[in-house]
């Protein structure tokens, strides 16, 4: 009988039951894809991760992503998630006051600076790539993502902002909105999912905007420490909503810089968004970007984790 020991945590958040929960599967050798799919749905959270021995040299270690209908690459929360949880079985030597390891991914190998007091891991910040802006909505487009979000007349287009396709390592759809009342009041389960995908597929008509995942955004915050509240959307891949989302808040930076809705600071511009408040998950996470508009070099997105669950999936 297989027997494969899981630990789940809540990432981004320094309480349980907030962040977005994550189950990782440290010791997954042996394990196919159709098999790591059907865990992943028997797990039923955001994404699940399954973490093998490196195939390249410069990685710690191999980690395979799945939500609970598709494989990704690439993903913050599992990432950040992972790494913490590899630290605390010991599974990365830790030194203080930082440490970096380095996953293999479906993008590659990607770095992370674990920060070190006392002998544990206080909070994990992960590299992203260089942000590729892909395709900007037209007016008409943005007329109809209002309809098919569920959003009032003019809450996009009010904020003279643009509805982009970015990638820091996946594509995702960005979506300004005007105020605070108008992002709470979106209901996934009224939204029109087929107009939303055919959106995507025409902005971004070869990855369909990272398979129909969707952050909407308003400057307005509940938490005074928040600078932007978020939502993210991904019904294609089966996740209605998300509470935390670690890659899009990396595009999401590149995004505000960018489009100078924020200013940039030398070197770096220190972003804390607000997420998940609405599923009562709330999240906060940390985004940092390098350099100025025109002149993104790196996107990191960081945050805290805690432990919620030990177990062992055997059948």
């Amino acid at each position: 009988m297989p027997r494969y020991d899981f630990y789940q945590v809540d990432v981004f958040t320094d309480q349980p039951f907030g962040g977005n929960p994550l189950a990782v599967f440290p010791d997954a050798a042996g394990l196919d894809a159709p098999t790591m799919q059907r865990i992943a749905r028997e797990m039923n959270l955001s994404e699940t991760t399954f973490v093998f021995p490196p195939t390249v040299g410069e990685a710690n270690f191999r980690v395979r992503i799945f939500t609970p209908e598709n494989e990704l690459p690439f993903a913050g929360h599992p990432v950040v998630g992972t790494h913490w949880t590899l630290a605390r079985l010991g599974k990365i030597p830790l030194q203080e006051p930082v440490t970096v390891a380095r996953l293999e991914l479906g993008v590659g190998v990607r770095a992370a600076a674990l920060h070190v007091q006392g002998g544990k891991v206080t909070k994990v910040v992960m590299d992203q790539q260089k942000p590729e802006f892909v395709s900007t909505a037209s007016a008409e487009q943005v007329a109809r993502l209002e309809r098919v979000l569920g959003l009032s007349d003019q809450a996009i287009r009010a904020t003279n902002w643009p509805v982009q396709v970015i990638s820091t390592g996946i594509r995702q759809l960005f979506v300004p909105v005007r105020s605070l009342a108008d992002v709470q009041g979106l209901n996934p389960a009224k939204q029109d999912t087929p107009g939303l995908m055919q959106l995507c597929t025409e902005l971004d008509p070869e990855t369909q905007a990272t398979h129909g995942c969707v952050m909407v955004f308003t400057r307005e915050t509940q938490t005074p420490a928040a600078q932007v509240h978020t939502r993210v959307f991904v019904p294609a891949m089966g996740v209605p909503e998300d509470p935390a989302t670690g890659s899009a808040s990396g595009g999401l930076g590149a995004y505000l810089v960018e489009n100078r809705i924020l200013a940039a600071t030398s070197p770096t511009t220190r972003i804390s968004a607000e997420q998940g408040i609405e599923m009562g998950r709330p999240s906060r996470i940390e985004i940092e970007v390098d350099g100025t508009p025109g002149n993104i070099s790196m996107i990191r997105v960081g945050g805290e984790v805690v432990p919620v669950i030990e177990g062992t999936l055997s059948w």
